[in-house]
């Protein structure tokens, strides 16, 4: 192959795998925006969906370094627990009996479970243990080197009762409850705590909030868009689409110009036949 053949070849090769490689290297990536989204947040900010406060508590990459970011709200639970009829339940420090009477009861009865031991042994006159005598239980107290059988009914205070109606409050572990029912089984309390509900959002991702669809779109790692306008993201993303197929073609154009070229340039200093 004639050298001068070759050169306009090699060039004209050149000349469109450097046209093409300008054309990727600079032309701009279509990215993701709202003109008026519906909300604009950073962290920390809060906002109203349907009467309800969210708060967008940031983002951040995960493992595959996609920004993924969450909004959160609180919200009232409601709570109950049933204390059965003879069970016993821990308040201000002690355990208490439930006792309910009658067929129709309207109210329950919280009585004190004496602590025994520690009762016995705060009292230097009397044995650390009750004994049994006759079928009745006794506490041994000694006095001026002389020691008696009390009865343990007389020797232990009278348990403290408590008596609680439906509606009426009970300051219960860290919480404040309301009798809700009582029957012949059981009493229930009812409470009410507020808990936290978190929702995730991915990038460039629907999502529900409120019973409200959105497209969230993370500007940056602080920063969420959450926009309802679902044509313009449609058509954002139908533009990204073709700019990638676009930059694959000149990608593919130049490394086949720039190889054209080399292979050329390879053919003419092949030696000839002739």
């Amino acid at each position: 192959m004639q050298r001068r053949a070759v050169a306009v070849y090699v060039a004209f090769f050149l000349l469109v795998g450097s046209a093409t490689g300008v054309l990727v290297t600079t032309a701009q990536t279509p990215g993701i925006s709202f003109e008026n989204p519906d909300h604009d947040l950073s962290s920390g900010d809060t906002f109203e969906v349907e009467g309800e406060e969210y708060t967008f508590t940031g983002a951040s990459e995960n493992s595959d370094g996609e920004i993924v970011g969450s909004v959160e709200r609180n919200r009232t639970a409601e709570r109950s627990e049933s204390w059965s009829n003879g069970s016993t339940v821990q308040l201000d420090g002690g355990e208490w009996t439930v006792r309910i009477s009658g067929e129709d009861p309207d109210s329950f009865t919280l009585v004190e479970v004496l602590d025994r031991t520690a009762i016995l042994e705060n009292d230097s006159n009397a044995d650390n243990e009750t004994i049994e005598r006759d079928g009745e239980e006794y506490v041994v107290v000694t006095e001026n080197d002389e020691s008696r059988l009390v009865p343990a009914d007389e020797y232990f205070p009278a348990p403290e009762e408590r008596s609680y109606a439906v509606d009426d409050e009970i300051q219960y572990e860290d919480r404040t409850v309301t009798v809700d029912s009582v029957s012949s089984d059981a009493a229930v309390v009812v409470w009410t705590e507020t808990e936290t509900v978190s929702t995730e959002i991915a990038q460039n991702s629907r999502v529900t909030i409120g019973g409200t669809e959105f497209v969230g779109h993370f500007p940056d790692a602080s920063s969420l868009t959450l926009s309802t306008d679902f044509d313009s993201f449609e058509a954002q993303n139908a533009a990204i689409d073709r700019h990638e197929t676009n930059s694959d073609g000149l990608w593919r154009v130049m490394i086949i110009s720039l190889l054209s070229s080399g292979l050329f340039l390879a053919m003419a200093f092949m030696p000839s036949r002739y």
